[in-house]
This record gives C-alpha cells, structure tokens and sequence, in this order.
C-alpha cells in the first residue's frame, strides 16, 4: 500500500487502448500549435501588459516578458520530453505517475485541476467585462445584477455572459475534440489578425522619446502588510521597489500569467496523431510563436504612450485613442473576445483530461470517466467541469480575487514536471525519447529553481489557499484513492464494471 508506488511507462500506454477509456487520435501538430497559441494568448496581452508596464517596469516591460519566457521555456522543454516519451492523456499527473509515485502525482493532479478550472473561471470574467462592453456599444444593457461586477458596477451578482459562454463551450468540448479544434482555429485567427493589426498599426505612432529612459530609475514601492505581502518579502524582509531591475523581475512575476496554458498542450497527449513528433513541435512552436507577439505589442504599446500614461486596465485600446483613433477600440474589443473565447474553451479541456486520467487510473471513481462511444469525449466529466467552471465564473470569482491561485497552481506543477524529468532518465535510460531536454539535470533543475522562485512572490494569502486546497486533496486520496487505485492490490481489472456508454 506504499503512496509512492510507480506506474510503468508500458501500463500507461497500455491502458489507453482499453475500449472504455479510449480518446480519438485526431489532432495534428498544426492543431496542437494552434491550440497552444489559443490558450496563452488570451487575458495577459489584453490586460496585464499595460498593467505591468505602468506600475512596475515602463518599457523594460520587454525584458520582463522575455524572463517570464525563459522560465516557462525551461519548463516547456522538460514538458516536451514527457509528453513525446508518455503520450497518455493528463501532462503532468501522467507524468509524475511514472517517475516520482502515485501520492505526488495525486498532488500534480489535484493541482493542475486547481490551476485549469481556477484559470478557466477567471478568464470567463474577463471575457464577459469586454463583451459586455461590446453589447452596450449596440445598445443592449443587462441588468446590475446580472452584469459583470466592476468598480463602475458593484452590484454584480451573477455574471450572466460568463455562465453562458462556459454553458455554450462545455457543449462544444463534449461533442469533439476535433469539432472543439475547428473552432479553436477559426478564433485564434481572428485573435492573431488583431494582434498583429495592433503592432502595424502601432509602429506609425511610436515617438522614441517614450522610450528614455528604458529602464526607468528604481523606487521604492509600497509593501503589503500581513498576509497580503508575498512570501519572500515576509522571510528576507525584502523592501519592494518598482522599476529598475527589481521592477523588470517584479514584472516578470505580473506578466507569468500571459503564459498560462501552454502546459495544457500536453494534456492532449493521448489524441495527437504522432505525439512522439508533433507534441514537442506544438508545446514549444505556441510558445515561442507567442513570446514574439507579447514583446512585440508590449513595445509597441510602450512606443505610443510614456510608460507613467499607460492606462493599467485597456492599455491597448486606450494607446489608439489617445493618439486620436478610438474607433480601433471597438476592433480590439473583438479581438479580446474571440481571443478569450479560446483560452476558456482550451483550458476546460485540460482539466477534462486531467480529471479522466485519474479516473482512468481509479484514483476517482471509473465509471465516472468513461468515454461516449460517438463523440469519443468523456461527457460526464466534461459536463461536471462545466459546472464547476460556470461557478466559479459566474459567481466565486465576483467574491474572491483567483488570478494569483492559477499562477501558483501552474508554477508548482512545472517544478514538480522539472524534478521529474532527470529523475525518470536514472530510472528508465531504456526509453526511447523522441525529444530530450539538453544538459539534464542542470537545465531542469535551473527550472525547478526559476519556478519556486516566481512563487515566493506571491501573497502569503495565496500559499494559505493553496495549501487549504491541497489539505482537501489530501482527504480524498487517502479515504479513496489510496484504497481504490489501480496499484492498490485490491482492485483487479476483472472486477471493473462494465463502462461501455449507453
């Protein structure tokens, strides 16, 4: 009954091509590129650009994008050989299930559907502030009470346009992968034409003045007390500052969100057609491809308006109106809605699968993680993430700020998938890896170490969530995950019941 115990490669792979539980390969590199651009580009490059530029790094904001890269590029590389060596549904979970034993990747699991749905529900609330704008421009106005909450609207209750765009994508992601990924492709290029438009359009009013000075004089910044101050401040008695190159890394921790998601790409494992080939190119191609596009707007944006101007909530929008070009706001609203409209669709994805896989191993009830025999699509679980999505979108997240609950979820789970990867090439040099991090295990540990990093930045509040919600995973697994698990000894592949959809 030990928790450590480790599920071998070969099982993993084996257990995918059991009737009950099986995903359709249908997805191409093309399609995981698209999908990892779908899910990054999102809520950071329409908001937390500006926001991180005005208030802590002016034009340097560049850099702090290419550090937040780097982090998520070490990341991105051990992620590249997990998912081409272990082409099984559930990234990390997966994972860490074949290389550190069954309790961490229980821990992965639980954290990676805290960061998906988490992250999910969030991006929702975005998504509605900006379409509700949309609809007030044709002369449609919801009722306070069923409008996104903000400082101009304090009397939202339950965000109407979050509830129906998830009830909508939840529909979509049980009815195909496939048909999911169209859509995903019709958005993100709607999303890309107005991102480069914004850069193009940008370049003709950039004043190089707004660049002087790049990286502007350090200040001292104002620090939080208690348990809204982050964890490192509390421990070093760090002093927090703003600009300078405290501000360029104060900047990097802000704009980390913008990369969000691009871990979700290896969630879909279990569906590329050549996961061996296509995964490492669609993780690392999204990556990279969006990291040219963030520091390309961000200097852009930074060009158009002195650093101190900036407006920290709609920086793009209001760039053009203030050099005298307001009707590109509608447009770049538009582009925010089909662009977020991606990242919620791709991120109930990753937690669909996440949440099947652990189904799949028994760590949660099995028959709940059965696939449909039509759409190929586990409907219950897609339906119940749903559920979980729309409250959080539509109502928790008008209560209780989650933006930094999804970054600590994301950043635990990329140390974990880190550690894991030299450890796995002691314990199995066997394998055959399609694609191999380069100078292991100092590059993955350097990862291990840029992520533990990033989230001692964030608020002691944040870590008490974080470990609240861990406690609560821990109760399930050792009251029935433990006892249930495939590798428990007590559960036979004989006994399981019939899973065949009805």
């Amino acid at each position: 009954m030990s928790v450590m115990r480790t599920k071998s490669i070969e099982q993993s792979i084996r257990e995918t091509e059991d009737p009950d539980f099986a995903l359709k390969k249908s997805l191409s590199w093309l399609d995981l590129t698209v999908f990892g651009i779908g899910v990054i580009i999102g809520a950071g490059i329409f908001t937390f650009t500006g926001k991180a530029a005005q208030a802590y790094a002016g034009p340097s904001i560049v850099i702090s994008f290419v550090v937040a890269a780097v982090v998520c590029g070490l990341a991105a590389l051990c992620y590249a050989e997990f998912a081409s060596t272990v082409p099984v549904s559930g990234s990390a979970y997966t994972f860490s299930y074949a290389s550190l034993g069954e309790l961490i990747a229980w821990i992965i699991g639980w954290d990676l559907l805290l960061e998906l749905a988490l992250g999910a529900g969030v991006v929702s609330q975005g998504w509605s502030q900006y379409a509700n704008l949309l609809l007030t421009d044709m002369g449609i106005n919801l009722p306070d009470a069923l409008a996104p909450r903000t400082d101009d609207n304090p009397g939202g209750q339950f965000n109407l346009l979050a509830f129906l765009l998830i009830a909508v994508l939840t529909a979509l992601v049980a009815w195909g992968i496939k048909e999911s990924m169209r859509v995903n492709l019709v958005l993100v290029a709607i999303k890309l034409f107005v991102v480069l438009f914004v850069i193009f359009a940008g370049i003709a009013y950039i004043k190089s003045a707004n660049y002087h000075p790049f990286i502007p004089p350090a200040k001292a910044g104002v620090g939080s007390e208690g348990i809204k101050q982050p964890l490192i401040q509390a421990i070093f008695g760090f002093t927090p500052t703003t600009y300078g190159i405290g501000g360029i890394f104060a900047g990097a921790s802000i704009v980390f969100f913008a990369y969000i998601g691009f871990d979700v790409v290896a969630t879909t494992a279990e569906e590329a057609r050549k996961p061996q080939r296509d995964l490492p190119i669609g993780i690392i191609a999204s990556l990279v491809i969006c990291t040219v596009l963030y520091v390309a707007v961000a200097f852009v944006i930074t060009g158009m308006v002195k650093y101190d101007k900036i407006d920290p909530d709609a920086a793009l929008a209001t760039a053009f109106k203030d050099v005298g070009k307001s009707g590109y706001g509608t447009l770049i609203s538009c582009g925010a809605v089909a662009g977020l409209t991606t990242v919620v669709m791709t991120l109930i994805i990753g937690a669909t699968r996440v949440l099947f896989a652990m189904c799949r191993d028994w760590l949660l009830p099995p028959s709940f993680g059965r696939t449909n025999a039509r759409t190929g699509t586990p409907v219950r679980i897609t339906i119940a993430v749903g559920l979980v999505v729309a409250f959080i979108g539509s109502w928790l997240g008008n209560h209780i700020d989650l933006e930094e609950m999804v970054n600590i979820g994301t950043l635990a789970a990329f140390t974990l998938v880190s550690v894991a990867v030299p450890i796995l090439r002691h314990k199995r040099p066997d394998l055959e890896r399609a694609f191999t991090v380069p100078f292991s295990p100092w590059l993955p540990s350097a990862a291990a170490l840029a992520s533990i990093y990033l989230m001692m930045n964030l608020s002691i509040e944040t870590w008490i969530r974080f470990l609240a919600w861990m406690a609560i995973g821990f109760v399930v697994y050792f009251t029935y995950g433990m006892h249930n698990s495939r590798l428990s000894g007590r559960a036979k592949e004989g006994e399981l019941p019939s899973l065949t959809s009805t």
